[in-house]
């Protein structure tokens, strides 16, 4: 039998999960063009203002049902994590427009060393692939697909540093190695909140606090 509150839950997870969809849309583009070398910087600050507008009416949900149902246990949980996904899919699309940016205003992606170009392509694909993740988890309230983050992410971060190392080696400062490092850099915090929303994804399906990253 329904409760009450449960209508306002669906209705939330069907805007949050809209939400979602449109983030990793945000972010996909944002990332196939810069390694692509095309560019579209108005669609991905229009989505990414997007995703900042649908923030507002989500937190506020989140507020009307805590005042008119006072949920407790397992609802609770699913209200919390709600709004710290909803910040994360924010995030998202922030740097997914950071990432547009630096290729509007530097364009040299193309110009990169091919080995520090591929190191780029692989981090972009792992982190996009993170974000599809972290979507799936938050549909189905998969707390063990939101656990194999944790190994994605130690990838992202394993491919960022040793990009690091790479661009210390080549001992020079162009507009590819300053348009990369900022990029590398935005990936992993993309990565990051994919971990951060497994982590949320894990206490409202379990009400276990863990760490993925």
């Amino acid at each position: 039998m329904k409760r009450l509150i449960d209508a306002g839950l669906e209705q939330l997870a069907g805007m949050l999960f809209h939400m979602g969809e449109l983030a990793q849309k945000t972010v996909s583009l944002s990332i196939m063009n810069y390694i692509d070398g095309t560019h579209a910087p108005e669609q991905v600050k229009s989505l990414s203002d997007t995703l900042s507008s649908m923030s507002e009416p989500i937190e506020d949900m989140v507020f009307e049902i805590m005042s008119r149902f006072q949920p407790v246990a397992s609802d609770l949980r699913i209200l919390r994590s709600y709004m710290k996904i909803c910040y994360d899919f924010r995030r998202y699309g922030r740097y997914a427009l950071d990432i547009s940016k630096i290729y509007e205003r530097i364009r040299e992606a193309g110009h990169c060393d091919p080995s520090l170009h591929k190191t780029i392509e692989k981090m972009g694909i792992e982190t996009l692939e993170m974000v599809g993740t972290s979507i799936e988890a938050l549909r189905n309230h998969d707390a063990e697909l939101a656990k194999t983050l944790t190994k994605r992410e130690k990838c992202v971060d394993k491919l960022y540093y040793s990009y690091l190392d790479k661009l210390i080696e080549t001992k020079t400062t162009t507009g590819c190695t300053i348009s990369s490092l900022l990029v590398v850099r935005y990936l992993e915090r993309i990565a990051d909140h994919a971990t951060y929303i497994g982590e949320s994804i894990v206490y409202l399906a379990t009400g276990e606090k863990t760490r993925l990253r």
